[in-house]
């Protein structure tokens, strides 16, 4: 999960080589923390959010077939 994340923030960045993707799992849950670029951010949560909800529901389909829930942070 945490490279499929990594690669859609790439995507979308100016600058892809400080974005940075940690995953843990606890029981059934898995968080992944997104970090970006300060100058980034509001390219990687879009307006009103659609940009990490589209994330987050791209890493929650991917993560169905696990049958563990997915947790997406984005923090600079």
């Amino acid at each position: 999960m945490k490279e499929l994340v990594e690669i859609i923030a790439k995507a979308l960045v100016d600058h892809p080589e400080e974005v940075v993707a940690t995953e843990t799992e606890n029981d059934n849950v898995i968080t992944i923390e997104l970090h970006v670029a300060q100058e980034d951010m509001g390219k990687v949560i879009g307006k009103q959010g659609r940009i990490a909800k589209a994330i987050r529901s791209v890493v929650k389909a991917a993560s169905s077939k696990e049958d563990k829930k997915v947790n997406v942070d984005i923090i600079q």
